[in-house]
């Protein structure tokens, strides 16, 4: 089984693999929505996506406790086996009303492993997305946090299914948090929004992450905080003006631990919206933006002319020495789009212009044509750092959702089940590396219910261009690129008397210049639950998993299986 973790560490270099898709958006809410609404996004989670009538309150709370035996198995290239005993306890909760909302899923693990080759270890793992109202219809705090587990390679991560998470040498842990108030309101005819995020990111990786023989080790993520502001008024079309005018501003600051790397984003901007009809308008934006990307260099051993390395396989910064400037641009930033609402089960919207010096596309598509089922699209881009992707992924979660996770290791699968959009956050995870790149990529996402079923699927594209300054010891990862295609599919339900299953599939393809690799990973699982007594079940899963890797020069083939017990309160 050593050589199950070996080649698990190692099989997608420079990359965490996301197994599903994402939908993200970058910056304030105001400008990516091209000035557009103004309503904040937990205004809005107050009301069901497909209606504009309240929600009647909901409260759904359930604890459970789970004994479980797992074995692991390696099929390919050679044969070996362990065993374990899983032991769980966990929540699924869900509140909905008209003036708070909000979903958790949080599970707490021990694993027991046999023999020699013995997989112990302790986990935590959740995701949370919620709001709560301060004053009706007008100030709210809203929050969100992720617990999860990856596993980190000599160059980034990957997700292999039960390989991955059960104390191998390459595990690594991600927690990231955001908090923060809206405001909205209206002042005789002027729409007045603002708001506040603070957020916190980190990743607790193995000491001296030299996985790869021969190679160096990768100065891999640690943590960051993010500051992001945004303010703006305006009025709407055919109030005071035939059109709708505002101005606004917003401010954005990542800094990241590693070798003191720092985004920071300052703008100021007019928009006008132009209607051409009942449910279609022209808008556009022009204003002022300021953007930088900085950071230290690493200190220099003395006696080896080397960069020093801590003992957790990071780089030292020296703070004696200047910031370096990695990218820097200021000047008229300006786009166009058009919008499109003719009911409130469709919107779509479309935006190109002038950003960070280059052009610049994003936009949005969702269509809920009935309460059961729903259809998402997104385009984003955008500049941050791990820290920052994660946390706007995390903003974007609906309020109310079911969490997926792997049926045999329980981990978060990347993606939450909910009619509402944004609900996936793995794309977030494409890279661990500590420098600060610029995202674009786009997610297509469907979920539909069917009398007592579910089923969805997401499939996305992530394309990551590192920044890094020159003279630094990160200069070589500087234009670089890291590419992800990712997809999932699920099918969940209830069959019989009192019994349940769950069907789930991904799939992944990455690429990295930084090592001029590329891997494949496919997986697929499927439980059934069966209830024995009051809340006593009986349950059962199997999964495969398939990585096919430039780096290992050998597939891998890995399959799984659990029986156990489960007791919901």
């Amino acid at each position: 089984m050593k050589r199950v973790q070996y080649l698990a560490s190692i099989a997608a270099v420079a990359l965490v693999l996301p197994v599903s898709a994402q939908a993200q958006s970058w910056g304030d809410d105001d400008y990516v929505s091209g000035g557009g609404g103004g309503q904040p996004a937990s205004s809005r989670d107050s009301r069901d996506s497909r209606s504009d009538q309240p929600l009647r309150k909901r409260i759904d709370v359930q604890p459970y406790i789970e004994v479980s035996q797992v074995g692991l198995f390696e099929l390919s290239p050679d044969s070996d086996a362990v065993t374990y005993t899983q032991i769980a306890a966990g929540i699924d909760a869900s509140v909905q009303g008209r003036n708070n909302g909000g979903s958790v899923s949080l599970r707490y693990e021990r694993n027991i492993g046999y023999g020699d080759a013995a997989l112990d270890s302790n986990t935590v793992t959740g995701v949370a997305r919620g709001y709560a109202s301060i004053v009706p219809q007008a100030l709210t705090l809203e929050a969100g946090a992720l617990a999860a587990r990856t596993q980190v390679d000599n160059a980034g991560g990957s997700r292999l299914g039960a390989v991955e998470g059960n104390g191998t040498d390459s595990e690594s842990r991600v927690y990231s948090a955001y908090v923060g108030p809206n405001f909205s309101s209206r002042v005789g005819e002027a729409d007045v929004s603002a708001n506040y995020r603070f957020g916190y990111t980190r990743v607790e990786a193995p000491d001296a992450l030299v996985t790869t023989p021969g190679t160096a080790p990768v100065d891999v993520f640690n943590d960051s905080t993010v500051h992001s502001a945004s303010a703006r008024v305006g009025v709407r079309p055919d109030g005071v003006l035939p059109v709708g005018v505002g101005v606004g501003g917003g401010f954005y600051q990542e800094d990241i631990s590693n070798l003191d790397q720092r985004v920071r984003d300052m703008y100021a901007r007019a928009d006008v919206t132009v209607p051409l009809g009942r449910t279609v308008q022209l808008v556009g934006g022009i204003g002022y933006e300021d953007v930088s990307v900085s950071s230290r260099d690493a200190l220099i051993d003395a006696g080896t002319g080397l960069p020093q390395i801590d003992s957790n396989g990071r780089y030292v910064t020296d703070t004696s020495q200047p910031r370096r400037i990695a990218f820097e641009t200021d000047g008229l930033i300006w786009d166009v789009g058009v919008v499109w609402r003719p009911s409130s089960r469709t919107a779509f919207e479309a935006h190109y212009g002038r950003r960070y010096d280059s052009d610049t596309y994003y936009g949005s598509f969702a269509y809920a044509p009935t309460s059961r089922s729903s259809v998402n699209i997104s385009v984003y881009d955008g500049i941050s750092g791990f820290g920052g992707a994660l946390n706007q992924a995390l903003v974007a979660l609906p309020t109310q959702f079911e969490a997926n996770r792997n049926a045999v290791t329980g981990d978060i699968n990347g993606c939450v089940s909910s009619l509402q959009s944004g609900s996936c956050f793995g794309g977030a995870l494409a890279s661990v590396r500590s420098s600060i790149f610029r995202s674009r990529g786009g997610v297509l996402s469907y979920a539909q219910q069917v009398g007592r079923m579910s089923t969805g699927f997401g499939i996305g594209y992530d394309r990551r261009t590192f920044i890094a300054a020159p003279g630094t010891v990160l200069a070589a990862a500087d234009g670089l690129t890291e590419e992800s295609f990712y997809g999932s599919v699920f099918l969940s339900g209830q069959v019989g008397q009192g019994g349940g299953f769950t069907l789930n599939g991904y799939g992944n393809y990455l690429t990295s210049d930084f090592t001029d690799s590329s891997a494949w990973v496919l997986g697929t699982s499927a439980s059934y639950n069966q209830q024995l007594y009051m809340g006593l079940s009986a349950r059962a899963a199997v999964s495969l998993d398939y990585l096919d890797s430039d780096v290992s020069g050998e597939d891998l083939k890995t399959a799984s299986a659990l029986v156990g017990l489960r007791y919901d309160f």
